[in-house]
């Protein structure tokens, strides 16, 4: 046997791991679980300042999440993609990246430029690339904020870098090596009206498994940071860009706590999520009509809905129905009485759905 240790062995003590030990190169399905909130928190939240920057509501929905390596899941990509890269300064150590496709990414550009989003390119011009940075920045930003909050630690990330790659012809050099484990997180992305996507997360597993052991509360930040509890610095709430409150719903109302969570942990890590801004939505109905009567409606018009008048109408948290109510008047503004609510059971359901 050699008495010299390879340069695995080498990188394996470095991490703190035993020689002939294998890394955690998998995440457990509550890992999973717990992995896919915290994306359906953050990302919901980027989907709110998205929407508030292209004045148009966006919603980024039911995540899924894969284990993987770069090699991998660079050599499946068969279209142009954007990827925008973005580093934890603080809170957290490493790197993630965002992928979404070039043609959605053109789509959100244009729309940020003042245009209808009907575009047929794949390829942003300088000006298009700055717009959809600045886009990506604010996104990232109030995630940031989300993850602050459910981590109760400051986390602080750079400035995101967009870069277009055009597979695949071109290459992307990823941060981390060929055959490193990577978690991918997947989000269904609808900028309604106009496109219907997907957005995904990538990050190493070692930095998934920091953010699932605060989240659960299986290890402390000192711990998830690999230091000591006193060189830890006292939580703060630090972005790259200041958070945008979310927009009010149709009755004026913003929603600042959650349903239950997943993944029956303790009362204490419940805590941590309780001040999350969600949307409330109250759909009182809807209808389907052709072009030509679009075109026909005015002032007085009447647009009939699909429901009774003393039907209830529905109460959606980010998309997802919680509820059931009523609209009422008080002082002088609509808002909506709670009738009905799902039971917890249900409404995880849904979120998951």
């Amino acid at each position: 046997m050699s008495e010299f240790l390879s340069q695995e062995e080498i990188d394996a003590l470095l991490k703190g791991e035993l020689p002939g030990s294998s890394p955690a190169r998998d995440l457990t399905e509550e890992e999973k679980d717990a992995l896919g909130e915290i994306g359906n928190i953050s990302m919901g939240s980027a989907a709110t300042v998205l929407s508030q920057i292209l004045n148009r509501k966006v919603l980024i929905t039911t995540p899924s999440t894969r284990v993987t390596t770069p090699e991998e899941l660079f050599a499946s990509f068969q279209i142009p993609y954007v990827i925008v890269e973005v580093n934890f300064t603080e809170g957290l150590e490493g790197s993630n990246l965002l992928i979404l496709k070039a043609k959605d990414a053109a789509v959100i550009a244009n729309l940020m430029m003042g245009g209808s989003g009907q575009v047929d390119k794949e390829e942003l011009d300088e000006i298009e690339t700055s717009a959809l940075g600045e886009a990506m920045n604010q996104m990232m930003g109030s995630a940031a904020t989300s993850m602050s909050t459910i981590f109760n630690r400051g986390v602080k990330i750079s400035p995101p870098q967009v870069i277009a790659i055009g597979f695949p012809q071109e290459s992307f050099t990823s941060p981390w090596p060929p055959s490193e484990p990577i978690v991918v997180v997947s989000f269904k992305m609808e900028i309604v009206d106009l496109l219907q996507s997907e957005i995904m997360q990538v990050m190493p597993v070692e930095v998934a498994k920091q953010e699932v052991g605060m989240l659960l509360g299986t290890s402390s930040p000192a711990e998830a940071m690999g230091s000591s509890p006193e060189a830890s610095p006292p939580p703060e709430t630090v972005t790259t860009a200041p958070p945008s409150p979310p927009p009010a719903s149709s009755f004026g109302e913003t929603a600042t706590q959650r349903p239950p969570q997943v993944f029956g942990s303790t009362p204490r890590n419940l805590e941590l999520i309780l001040d999350v801004p969600l949307d409330i939505e109250v759909v009182l109905g809807s209808t389907t009509k052709s072009i030509k009567e679009i075109l026909s409606l005015g002032p007085g018009s009447i647009v009939e809905l699909d429901k009774m008048a003393d039907e209830p109408v529905e109460i959606l948290v980010n998309g997802t129905l919680i509820a059931w109510g009523e609209v009422v008047v008080v002082n002088e503004n609509f808002g909506v009485r709670i009738t009905n609510i799902l039971d917890p059971y249900e409404r995880i359901n849904h979120l998951r759905k």
